[in-house]
Order: structure tokens, then sequence, then C-alpha cells
């Protein structure tokens, strides 16, 4: 099954309104027109962040590439249902959303710390959804799946993240990414993604206000340590360079891993390529 869909799936989006977009056909097979030479939204914007960088230095760097965020809509008290208490769910119309992140990261790496090839390139799969405490939004992640079983540990215990340990391949076949990954950490629930996926479109970076923003423009994570209190991780890059996407899934057991089920089409974006910086959590 081909899924693609559009980068703006409502025709209220302020990029409907400016004259952007011009035609979006019909399912199954939904196309969109950008009017390149009129779109302020080809060129980036600089930064998109709502509040100011720490003043403390940051911990880590590293460089994400490849990446589809596959996303379903699900109701705000199915999610808040999985979360620890203290945590809000964020909603964008009224629903939370969920991911299914596959991507491939390199230059993964402590600050001043030169990287090592074996140690610092790894494929990763994430399942994040969104939320809020103190009105500051950003991250949960349900799961991380990792090939390193060091980065998947020094993870676990310092940034006090669900990294789990997988076995994983991506390759590129043209403009094609080709997908696998296997969930194997003992004592976790299983979970697997075999699948394919490619961007289609120009890129563009997104706008207030709109749910590509909303699910994107997210600059730190929540984590919980093993007392249960919440911990807060600052985040730093640049806007997303996004394109739209298109996913042919073989098979996709992520979100049966956490109790979910949807037989919706996913909304999707791609990412080429982004520099992060991030900084040891925090308590909330």
């Amino acid at each position: 099954m081909c899924l693609r869909q559009q980068a703006f799936p409502h025709t209220n989006c302020p990029l409907f309104k400016s004259g952007i977009i011009t035609e979006v056909d019909q399912l199954p097979r939904r196309r969109l027109k950008i009017n390149i030479m009129n779109n302020a939204n080809t060129r980036c914007p600089g930064t998109d962040r709502t509040w100011p960088l720490p003043l403390r230095s940051y911990a880590m760097r590293m460089r994400w590439h490849d990446l589809l965020f596959a996303h379903w809509s699900f109701p705000k008290e199915d999610i808040a249902a999985l979360l620890p208490q203290g945590l809000e769910v964020d909603a964008f119309d009224g629903k939370a959303w969920v991911a299914v992140v596959p991507f491939r990261m390199t230059d993964v790496a402590p600050r001043f710390v030169p990287a090592v090839p074996w140690l610092s390139a790894f494929p990763e799969l994430n399942i994040r959804t969104y939320v809020s405490i103190d009105g500051k939004p950003g991250v949960w992640f349900f799961s991380l799946d990792a090939t390193n079983p060091i980065a998947v540990r020094v993870a676990r215990l310092a940034f006090h993240l669900p990294y789990m340990d997988a076995e994983m391949s991506i390759e590129q076949d043209a403009d094609w990414y080709n997908y696998r990954s296997h969930r194997t950490h003992r004592g976790e629930p299983s979970a697997s993604l075999v699948a394919r996926y490619r961007p289609v479109g120009e890129v563009f970076y997104a706008q207030p206000g709109s749910l590509e923003y909303w699910l994107t423009a997210r600059y730190c994570l929540y984590a919980q340590d093993r007392s249960g209190r919440l911990l807060r991780g600052e985040i730093d890059h640049s806007p997303w360079p996004l394109q739209a996407a298109e996913f042919e899934p073989d098979s996709n057991t992520m979100l049966a891993s956490i109790g979910l089920e949807s037989h919706d089409e996913p909304h999707l974006l791609f990412a080429k390529d982004i520099k992060v910086k991030g900084w040891l959590n925090e308590r909330c």
C-alpha cells in the first residue's frame, strides 16, 4: 500500500488562504501544487523558537538524516491514559497526535569530543507524542529504538529516555529509503517496522498556526527518572526543511507496541538533514 499525503491537509491553513497552495486533488493520492515564486516559506526563517536558548552550554551534538514523520491522530483521553501524571497532552484541533519516526544519526557525541565512527552513527526509530508542562510545549517519547547498545545504555542512564536495542538497517535506492527495524530489547514489548519512504515536492518551512509547525517546532523533550520525577531537556536546531512524503509499509507494529491502533492514513512529512544540540535534563 502506498500512502502519499500533501504537507498541508487543512483548507483553513494560512497557505491556502494566501494562494501558496493552488490545487489539491482528492484521495487516495493527494497532490499539491505550490507557487514557489510567491512562497516565502521556501526560505529558511532563521529560527522558529518560542523561548530563549538556555544560558548554560549544551552537552551533546548530533546530526539527523532522512527522517520520515508519520503521524496519526487520536482522542486526547486515549493518549493521556498512556502518560505519567503531571504531563498535559497537547492537541491540535482537539486531537492528540502520535508519530512513528524512522531516520539515521551521525556525529553523535558530547560537546568538544570528536565523533567515533561506530559509536556516533546509527539508525534510530522513535514513537513520540506532544505534551506540555507549565505551558512549555515539547515531545514525549514512548520508545526510541537504536542499533548501538552503548548509545542505548548511555541515553537511558544519562537522559532517562526509553532507548531500546534493535536490529535495524536503512538503505537508499534512488529516491526511496528502505527501512527495517526489529526490537530485541529484553523485557520490552516487541515492535517492528519494514517500510520504504521518500520525499516528494519542494522543501518548505512551516508557518506558525499550521499543523506542520505545531508538530515540528518543539524545542524540548520530557522524560521521567526512576523516582518518578519529570525532567525537561532543551534542544536546538534550525527550522525543519520539510517536504511531503510517500510511505509504503510492509509491516508496522510500532503503534501496537504502546497499545494503539489506527486504520487512518497518516500525515506524512520528510526532512533530509538537520544539526541538533542537546542539553542535559533538569527537573521541571
